[in-house]
């Protein structure tokens, strides 16, 4: 891996934090970023399909950024950074339409190799349901090897981190902020456990604040990442299902927990159920439909 196109890419990601798809055009034609200060701002107008002003102020803002000792401070921070070049770059978020060009992580690194993740997501207004579900989920697949995958966000997805570390298993989580900005406050001690001892992944640089757009984008690595995933409560309008709108179009394998039918957070599950989403409620009945399709492909 390239140091110097490396240092190059972070910089310019750090002032145009874009997917990987945004900056092929450019990186078609200067595949090593040496020829991008000398661009005008018209060339990288057309390449970066962006305004005339903007492509203006990125030249100066790149020019800017090249002197900043970002991979000093990251390593300060114990921040990783990833590019899409990177030996531990997941392959399978390739897949994507729109893959990471950067992922920044915090952790164990040797997680994004592991081969078995499922992704366990649900509303951030899980109730006590999506606990007792998540009792009968989760130690099947932590026993088996399985890294759970989920979003930090406060009700199943924190529910999901916390109990695969309470089994002593691994997990990863993917964010919709940068470092600096750790997303949602009531999580923050849980964010440190697997800053820590597991793994934290986030395609925005550390001074990104959250913001209500970057969490469906945030869904599409934590689908990307993951075998399949299981959905434990969600209502039918929801982030929870962009995620496996996000799921569906990378052919990833869809779980749903049925529930209370007087739940409107059930109405979500329900609707993936009787839209082709196998219905689960022990992870058992999840890794079957695994080793199921392992004999049938031999």
């Amino acid at each position: 891996m390239d140091k110097k196109f490396t240092k190059r890419l972070l910089a310019l990601h750090y002032v145009f934090p874009k997917s990987l798809q945004k900056l092929l055009p450019l990186l078609a034609q200067d595949p090593d970023l040496t020829k991008l200060e000398q661009k005008s701002p018209y060339e990288l107008m057309l390449l970066l399909n962006i305004k005339l002003e903007q492509a203006t102020k990125l030249k100066a803002s790149y020019r800017q950024s090249l002197t900043f000792p970002l991979i000093e401070t990251y390593e300060k921070y114990k921040i990783i950074p990833v590019s899409y070049q990177h030996p531990l770059y997941p392959q399978n978020l390739f897949e994507l339409i729109d893959p990471p060009a950067v992922l920044y992580a915090k952790g164990d690194l040797t997680l994004l190799a592991e081969p078995k993740k499922m992704a366990i997501i649900g509303s951030r207004k899980a109730s006590s349901y999506s606990r007792a579900a998540l009792q009968k989920i989760v130690p099947p697949l932590v026993e088996n090897g399985f890294v759970i995958v989920s979003g930090l966000a406060r009700g199943a997805d924190a529910m999901a981190h916390q109990k695969t570390i309470d089994l002593g298993g691994r997990t990863i989580a993917v964010t919709g902020s940068g470092f600096l900005h750790p997303y949602p406050k009531e999580n923050a001690s849980l964010n440190n456990i697997i800053e820590e001892k597991h793994l934290v992944i986030t395609e925005y640089p550390p001074y990104m604040e959250p913001r209500k757009w970057n969490f469906p984008m945030r869904n599409r690595i934590i689908s990307g990442l993951s075998k399949g995933v299981v959905v434990t409560e969600a209502y039918v309008k929801s982030g929870t299902l962009s995620t496996i709108e996000h799921a569906l179009d990378h052919g990833r394998d869809i779980f749903a927990v049925p529930g209370d039918i007087s739940s409107p957070l059930s109405e979500g599950p329900h609707k993936l159920i009787l839209e082709g989403a196998k219905p689960v409620w022990n992870g058992w009945q999840v890794l079957e439909e695994y080793q199921q399709m392992t004999a049938e492909k031999e």
